[in-house]
């Protein structure tokens, strides 16, 4: 009877279940613990951005692939999970970020583009005809207030970290609490991120198996798959 009631509650994104859940929303966010890890650590004048970028299959070409994504000269984007729907939420990020520029002749905070991406996720989970995004994001970058790096989860929560990770089985952010510490450079920065990957991985993270991107004063850029 009780797996019958849930099947009553699930099958609509806009419907409370009696205990307060959306199923919906559950099932994105296994969506997201499906994909391979992102890691994000921010550090004293940046962030460092790395992602599993393991493919499929030695044919697959590395490229067309992508978990980092540039959003504006100090902005970028890491996702995990559905690579459809991280693709339509990074298109939203760069336009939102664009028409900052041409409103405001600045550009946009952190802190708003990953509240502005959290409300248009959120919207999916109280409109019908649609479904959460199967996404989780890590919205990083620098502005006039420092470093940031903010979480937007599938339910439309943004959250700003330290250091976090999305993806996986949800052991990184156990490894990254007890390896993270005040202070960081740049390279110590990269270096906590990649160990994070390693640490998750079923096998062993070859050279040039992880994406990393570096935002700091002078923007966004990625840096060598070979460091991985």
């Amino acid at each position: 009877m009780q797996g019958h009631d849930q099947t009553a509650y699930d099958r609509g994104v806009t419907v409370f279940s009696p205990d307060g859940r959306l199923y919906q929303v559950e099932y994105a966010r296994e969506a997201v613990t499906r994909g391979h890890p992102t890691v994000g650590v921010r550090y004293a004048d940046g962030v460092a951005l790395a992602a599993d970028g393991r493919r499929r299959s030695s044919l697959q070409v590395a490229d067309s692939v992508e978990k980092l994504h540039a959003v504006d000269d100090h902005l970028g984007v890491a996702t995990a999970g559905h690579v459809a729907d991280a693709r339509r939420l990074v298109d939203l990020a760069r336009v939102t970020a664009q028409r900052e520029r041409l409103r405001y002749g600045e550009p946009m905070p952190v802190e708003a583009l990953a509240k502005s991406l959290a409300d248009a996720v959120q919207e999916t989970t109280q409109t019908g005809g649609a479904r959460p995004f199967g996404v989780a994001l890590l919205v990083a970058g620098v502005d006039r207030d420092g470093p940031a790096l903010y979480e937007v989860d599938p339910s439309g929560t943004p959250t700003a970290w330290r250091a976090v990770a999305v993806g996986g089985d949800g052991g990184l952010l156990d490894h990254l609490e007890g390896t993270y510490e005040p202070g960081l450079d740049e390279s110590a920065a990269v270096d906590r991120a990649l160990d994070a990957l390693r640490a998750d991985a079923d096998d062993e993270l070859a050279d040039g198996e992880a994406d990393v991107a570096v935002i700091d004063g002078e923007g966004y850029r990625n840096a060598s798959r070979d460091d991985g």
